[in-house]
């Protein structure tokens, strides 16, 4: 495919009319274009390049091993992780297609950055805990050279998650969990809350745990730069436009009982191009659907979901966009610098924001969900007295509010790094190297991840979190 063309009105300039001649007569002006001219005729013989040609460097390549649709977090370790593990410098080419530069409203750029290994599965726990020694190595694993060194600004004080009688032994059994997993965290009777953090009302509270090693909260906004400073150093092409189609062929298989499936392969990746109706197609051997609350938009574009009812063909990606509002307020004579993030038994949470006694927090919708439509804010959703406010997405995962992990069953070159529902910030780096993984080696080798693979939204098959704030 020509990719480059020859600009509108090559050419105009050379001719000008001189006073005096004639009117619509035409002469050259020789004294400074016949220098010109040679240049440009030489420009376009053969080995030489053409400097009249368009630039073309803004477009994504026409050829790419993987597609990463979604240029967040999670597909920035994605990306990380298949040039770390690639069998040679180079082996692998791999474009990123983010749709919005700015990440004005990435759902990595609006989270409240926090950390924990609280968690009812031994997978997330897992997950949480390889991204804690990732995060706090970081400076090892993205260092650039002659580029500054990275200060997430990570503040270790931990998680405090408080519980009232009636979900105290399902919190006994998570911390039993947890630290089979290797986890830090202790369990604290009211007396012992009181005792540690004299500012909370224990009034309503059975038990308490706390994560006393490797969680707290980061700046997302530095590890999102941080990995798109890293991955681009190590090769990674980036493009904006957005995903709008995918091209594929399709193979008629049975399966071991008889029954007939159509499997597809996806071959080409047709990505519009910002402020633009044209598209450019991009030939890949794999797509990685790491578009977070829009990856179900992505999965049907590959005719995920597209077959009867009932059937894995006609299985959807249950992945939707959830808003999830964050609010800002002063309180001089709040608790100290020491105060852990709080999740209080009716869900809402807080934390300390910097060293000006400010706070952040906020709490899931336990009615209506609000309109995922923009990202305004309800202002009166939490309480009036708040300095200010902004709203964000959760990738939320309507079957168990869990992740999908790993490649489709029948659309066999696509793989998946979604619905993670509101943890996928700090599970990212795990994750990252799972898919990749999955994708060099057709297993998951530091971490199995295969309750997470889509095959059980089929099969029904829940593996439900507990601990979703």
């Amino acid at each position: 495919m020509i990719r480059r063309v020859l600009p509108h009105g090559m050419g105009r300039g050379l001719l000008t009319r001189r006073p005096g001649t004639r009117r619509g007569g035409f002469s050259l002006d020789w004294d400074g274009k016949v220098s010109e001219i040679k240049k440009k005729i030489k420009s376009i013989l053969p080995g030489r390049s053409c400097d009249l040609l368009q630039d073309t460097s803004h477009l994504p390549p026409e050829h790419s091993d993987v597609v990463i649709v979604g240029g967040g977090v999670l597909g920035l370790s994605v990306a990380y992780w298949l040039k770390k593990l690639e069998s040679r410098r180079g082996a692998i080419r791999v474009l990123v297609v983010e749709r919005d530069h700015t990440y004005s409203q990435a759902s990595t750029g609006l989270s409240v950055g926090g950390i924990c290994q609280q968690f009812s599965l031994p997978e997330n726990i897992q997950l949480s805990l390889f991204s804690a020694s990732f995060l706090r190595n970081i400076n090892e694993y993205l260092a650039v050279v002659d580029a500054p060194p990275l200060d997430l600004r990570f503040n270790p004080s931990g998680y405090l998650l408080l519980a009232s009688e009636k979900d105290a032994a399902a919190m006994e059994s998570n911390v039993k969990v947890q630290r089979q997993e290797g986890a830090k965290v202790s369990l604290m009777s009211p007396d012992q809350l009181r005792n540690k953090f004299p500012w909370i009302n224990t009034e309503g509270v059975a038990l308490a745990s706390y994560g006393m090693e490797d969680e707290g909260w980061f700046d997302p906004w530095c590890l999102l730069q941080g990995l798109r400073r890293k991955v681009q150093s190590l090769g990674v092409l980036f493009c904006q436009g957005e995903v709008t189609r995918f091209v594929s062929s399709s193979q008629r298989m049975l399966t071991t009982d008889d029954k007939a499936v159509v499997l597809k392969r996806i071959h080409e990746v047709h990505v519009k191009m910002d402020r633009s109706l044209e598209y450019q197609p991009v030939e890949c051997a794999i797509v990685i659907n790491a578009a977070g609350a829009w990856s179900a938009q992505i999965a049907a574009l590959a005719g995920v979901g597209e077959g009867p009812p009932g059937t894995l063909q006609g299985t959807k990606l249950p992945v939707e966009p959830r808003k999830r509002y964050v609010y800002v307020w002063h309180c001089p004579q709040g608790p100290g610098l020491e105060t852990p993030l709080v999740a209080d038994t009716s869900g809402a949470y807080f934390r300390r924001e910097g060293l000006g006694s400010n706070y952040l927090g906020g709490r899931s919708p336990t009615e209506e969900e609000p309109d995922p439509a923009n990202l305004e804010v309800d202002h009166d959703f939490f309480q009036d007295k708040v300095q200010s406010a902004w709203a964000g997405y959760y990738d939320y995962n309507t079957f168990d509010q869990n992740g999908v992990v790993g490649p489709h069953p029948l659309v066999v070159n696509m793989y998946f790094a979604t619905g993670f529902s509101g943890h996928g910030l700090q599970q990212a780096p795990g994750i990252g190297r799972a898919v990749a993984e999955m994708v060099l080696k057709g297993r998951f080798q530091t971490i199995d991840l295969s309750p997470f693979l889509f095959t059980r939204f089929y099969l029904g098959e829940k593996i439900q979190e507990n601990n979703i704030i």
